[in-house]
């Protein structure tokens, strides 16, 4: 019977000034459940994506919801036949989303939640104005329908977006809806808005995913795949693992007509990339590519290698 892993997105923002202690024992759990991916502490909460089996992601809720401060964690799951993940990793951050604004706290200021049955409705109201708050690589794969991209290759560049291009009193009187991944960016997105003098700013509860798992296909509003960060590349609706890899030169998904340009290399270059990365880059990615393939042929570990 084959493996089934159980996909585990998550996020809280709440005041841990004691964090940097939390990570050892938070570790100890997920290496005794063999949970593989990456978690993020800060002193605003907790923020990742991990996977394992059923029992083992169960564990780890379990033990994150016995602190009465994580008593509301946000998570989503899916499923896959496939660890998504090669290791673990628990990390310590000034910010489990950066956007690198000081003074933003969800907790005292955020926008107004849509369940995602809700969504629909509000985002073809003629009075509303959508925005992604993802990446430009994000967007490109897959969106919502009219959604506007600031073309963001960070997310710390979206503060600047917004004061270059909206402007309280011109848009006081529309609605501004925000969506992202799983929910996390627009929490702090929108604070950011209602903070600038936004009045009516509303995000999407649960993120794409959430919308994505609860929405109806023959209903939905979203156009594309969903870009999600681990070795699934992309999601569909339902969370089903899209049509999209990654080019592990230079980290962005790739179509299955990108497979076929005269530039993709496996593991060395891509159409995205080939201009950006010198012929003495290429000839190491081409060293690292036969590492792994030797390591699979010889069925040992390499570091760099993606579950395929």
């Amino acid at each position: 019977m084959q493996e089934t892993y159980t996909i585990a997105a998550l996020y809280h923002f709440t005041a841990l000034p004691d964090y940097k202690q939390m990570r050892d024992p938070l570790l100890a759990v997920c290496r005794t459940n063999h949970i593989k991916g990456s978690l993020l502490l800060a002193a605003e909460g907790i923020n990742g994506t991990v996977a394992g089996s059923l029992p083992a992601i169960n564990a780890l809720i379990r033990y994150l919801q016995s602190d009465s401060r994580f008593a509301d964690l946000e998570y989503k799951t899916s499923t896959d036949n496939k660890q998504p993940f090669n290791r673990l990793k628990v990390r310590l951050k000034k910010e489990i989303v950066t956007m690198g604004v000081p003074d933003i706290d969800p907790n005292q200021t955020v926008g107004t939640y849509v369940q995602p049955e809700d969504w629909n409705n509000l985002i073809t109201n003629p009075n509303t104005i959508v925005i992604d708050t993802r990446n430009d690589y994000e967007y490109e794969v897959g969106t919502f329908k009219n959604a506007i991209d600031p073309q963001t290759e960070s997310f710390r560049q979206f503060p600047d977006w917004v004061k270059d291009n909206l402007n309280p009193e011109e848009y006081k009187d529309k609605n501004i809806a925000m969506f992202c991944t799983g929910g996390i960016r627009c929490e702090k997105a929108t604070a950011y808005m209602k903070q600038l003098g936004f009045d009516n700013v509303f995000h999407l509860k649960g993120g794409i995913l959430k919308y994505l798992e609860t929405v109806p296909e023959n209903q939905s509003t979203w156009e594309g795949d969903c870009y999600v960060f681990d070795n699934r590349v992309t999601v569909k609706h339902n969370l089903i693992p899209g049509d999209y890899k990654m080019c592990y030169a230079c980290g962005l998904p790739i179509s299955q007509s990108d497979l076929s340009h005269p530039h993709y290399e496996p593991g060395v270059t891509c159409s995205h990339c080939y201009d950006k990365t010198t012929d003495e880059q290429k000839t190491r990615f081409r060293d690292r590519q036969a590492q792994i393939a030797h390591a699979k042929t010889d069925h040992e570990p390499h570091l760099f290698a993606r579950q395929s």
